[in-house]
């Protein structure tokens, strides 16, 4: 798995999702409880990670769709 964009905004996160499903490419959301438990502070973002396989595909898909990852 490798980290295609991190975020403390759960929504953003779900939209950064629903971009690289819709292109076919599968993901998944790391520290989405620890952040849900932080109380939304923004200390431990989420981070959005790919197959590394499907790493460079994922991070032109946020590109082109003017979400460049922000971490």
């Amino acid at each position: 798995m490798e980290v295609v964009a991190a975020s403390p905004d759960p929504v953003r996160m779900s939209f950064l999702s629903a971009l690289l499903r819709d292109a076919g490419i599968a993901c998944t959301v790391l520290d989405a409880h620890i952040s849900a438990v932080e109380g939304g502070i923004g200390a431990f973002p989420r981070r959005l990670a790919v197959a590394r396989e499907d790493a460079a595909a994922a991070r032109r898909v946020l590109r082109d769709s003017g979400e460049a990852p922000e971490g």
